[in-house]
């Protein structure tokens, strides 16, 4: 070790040092606790609420391990958008009908006419609530199909999206608070964060897309809902006792509202 050093011209003191930094859990709890609370809050104003809780600590330690917690505001947000849940530990769902996952899916008929194809999903039960292809989708055309299904089954309480732009909207921001719905987005370049739809998509293009041409758009709709029944009422499910996701379902919901 002495000649070690000799040739690195490095001092003994330096090898032999052993660090003495306290453990930093308690504060990365806190800090993660406060973010949880204050989703719209960055470092600094975490940094001033700790700062008066008594942590003697400054604002680049507080940034450090704000960076390494992953909780970094996203800049894509829109000014206004009510019912988003930014940034909070996620849930699992604990019964039917109370979390669903929702996406699009891109295909194309026989003619090479490009198709996106809305996928919605129950995170407990794996039911699938909906599946419609349709040309192009806006958010008013996200809503209506919402509306359709709600009225049929009822709403969740929460919806897991990601970063798309007919999710971002305005116009689904608002309809979200009218019926007191919570918009779960997704971190962009996180498709592991919605999992559960990312599961379906597979199955259904497996199954679904990759086994059938589409002639026209009624087309693809038809078989699009055969599926979707099958998928609910006679596919088992490794996941839920290999079970069709309909035998998951609470009775009333399965029934349609009363």
């Amino acid at each position: 070790m002495r000649r070690t050093c000799q040739v690195l011209r490095a001092e003994r003191s330096s090898y032999h040092y052993k660090g003495r930094r306290r453990s930093q859990a308690a504060l990365m709890e806190r800090i993660k606790e406060i973010a949880a609370t204050r989703i719209r809050y960055g470092y600094r104003r975490i940094h001033v609420l700790l700062r008066r809780e008594g942590w003697a600590i400054n604002q680049k330690r507080v940034y450090r391990l704000y960076k390494a917690l992953g909780l970094q505001l996203r800049n894509k947000t829109p000014k206004r958008r009510v019912k988003a849940n930014l940034r909070e530990d996620r849930c699992p769902a604990v019964r039917s009908n109370e979390t669903w996952a929702m996406d699009f899916v891109h295909d194309q008929l026989a003619t090479g006419t490009k198709i996106r194809v809305l996928t919605i999903v129950d995170t407990f039960s794996r039911y699938a609530p909906a599946i419609v292809p349709r040309f192009s989708f806006r958010a008013p055309d996200v809503i209506e199909v919402l509306e359709r299904v709600g009225a049929e089954i009822g709403l969740p309480r929460t919806i897991r999206v990601d970063q798309g732009s007919e999710f971002v909207s305005r116009d689904l921001d608002l309809w979200a608070y009218q019926r007191d719905v919570t918009l779960d987005f997704s971190r962009p370049g996180k498709p592991t964060d919605n999992a559960f739809i990312e599961s379906l998509n597979g199955k259904f293009r497996a199954e679904c897309l990759s086994a059938h041409w589409f002639m026209t758009l009624d087309d693809a709709a038809r078989k699009c809902e055969a599926w979707r029944r099958d998928y609910n009422e006679v596919r088992p499910h490794s996941s839920i006792g290999n079970k069709p996701p309909i035998e998951l379902m609470d009775r009333s919901v399965a029934d349609g509202p009363h």
